[in-house]
């Protein structure tokens, strides 16, 4: 089993644009943020990196009850949307999937907060909109209806890091995680509160110009342990050799970065089996109650998931030298291969 690899990584404290005026890596831009700085405007526009410019929001709910994800994306020759829930007490999972005309069925802001975000088609309706005080989600299927705002507490940090693969090939993420949500969710018609205090929010933001094959874990989870609030963020493998990790613990609307390549150890042959997750500074099990496959091969475009959701044990590092307990902490962990 390989071993953990720390990198060393700069905190970037003021704006900054992700691309040059060339469109471009900006070498200035490679680092990690508690609050979103980067400016992404350049990626989708014009002819650069055409056909390998992604943008997407991602976000997911977790309630005592329900999982809820709803998908917007544009990866320049198609336009990927999708609503997908799980009845937690039944086990029924239910997918609405659609895939548009990039431009007429994708509204998506070249900056993170910079405008709503919109899925339109027949199958998937998605709007986000920011709020006062939060992000409100809306989607509408021909079974699911999602109406949540995901607060955003005073002083919460999230993570953003720029992986740089190549100066024309690299990607800005935003990790937000342990949201507090409250709304509804309906799912043929029947109501489902979206308890305050017990359901969080996590957004995955993504800009970007990526390789055409490549393969990630993600892992988050948000809840309370010992009185305190609780997000996990980790990932693997996509960020391999650049100097960049997308790790980090939150605690109380502070963030803590991980700066090492963790290891991950689960068995592709059992996804249910507990997942492990280690580091000098991680030292996380995840136990699955739900596995997402999802399959999907359009010849150009083809991905591969495994998602499983379920609970994270364990333990983490904090930036004050501090080991902080988790315990059944909600969410999920992830093997995608994506040719796109």
């Amino acid at each position: 089993m390989p071993a953990p690899k720390p990198v060393t990584e700069r905190e970037i404290t003021a704006p900054v644009s992700l691309t040059l005026p060339d469109g471009r890596l900006n070498p200035d831009a490679v680092g990690w943020t508690r609050t979103p700085l980067v400016t992404t405007d350049g990626i989708g526009r014009g002819r650069v990196g055409r056909g390998r410019n992604k943008r997407w929001e991602y976000w997911a709910v977790t309630t005592p009850t329900h999982v809820v994800a709803l998908v917007t994306s544009d990866i320049d020759y198609a336009a990927v949307h999708g609503i997908w829930l799980l009845d937690r007490r039944t086990g029924e999972a239910v997918a609405h999937d659609a895939i548009g005309v990039t431009g007429r069925s994708a509204t998506l802001p070249g900056t993170l907060g910079g405008g709503p975000v919109c899925s339109r088609t027949k199958q998937v309706a998605i709007e986000v909109d920011e709020v006062e005080g939060g992000t409100r989600l809306r989607a509408r299927g021909a079974r699911v209806e999602v109406d949540v705002v995901a607060h955003r507490p005073e002083g919460h940090e999230c993570l953003g890091v720029v992986v740089p693969w190549t100066d024309r090939l690299f990607q800005y993420t935003v990790k937000d995680v342990a949201r507090p949500a409250t709304g509804t969710i309906r799912l043929d018609g029947v109501a489902a509160d979206v308890p305050a205090g017990e359901s969080w929010a996590t957004l995955d933001h993504g800009r970007g110009r990526w390789p055409y094959d490549v393969r990630w874990n993600w892992g988050a989870g948000s809840g309370r342990t010992d009185g305190r609030v609780v997000g996990i963020q980790v990932g693997g493998q996509w960020t391999d050799g650049t100097g960049s990790v997308e790790n980090s613990l939150y605690v109380d609307g502070h963030l803590t970065k991980i700066s090492e390549e963790l290891v991950w150890d689960y068995d592709r042959g059992n996804w249910m089996a507990p997942w492990r997750v280690t580091g000098a500074a991680v030292d996380l099990t995840f136990t699955p109650f739900h596995l997402k496959r999802s399959v999907t091969d359009l010849k150009v475009f083809a991905s591969r998931t495994h998602q499983c959701f379920g609970h994270w044990s364990g333990r983490v590092l904090d930036d004050t030298g501090t080991w902080v307990r988790v315990e059944d902490v909600v969410g999920w962990a992830e093997d995608v291969h994506n040719r796109w």
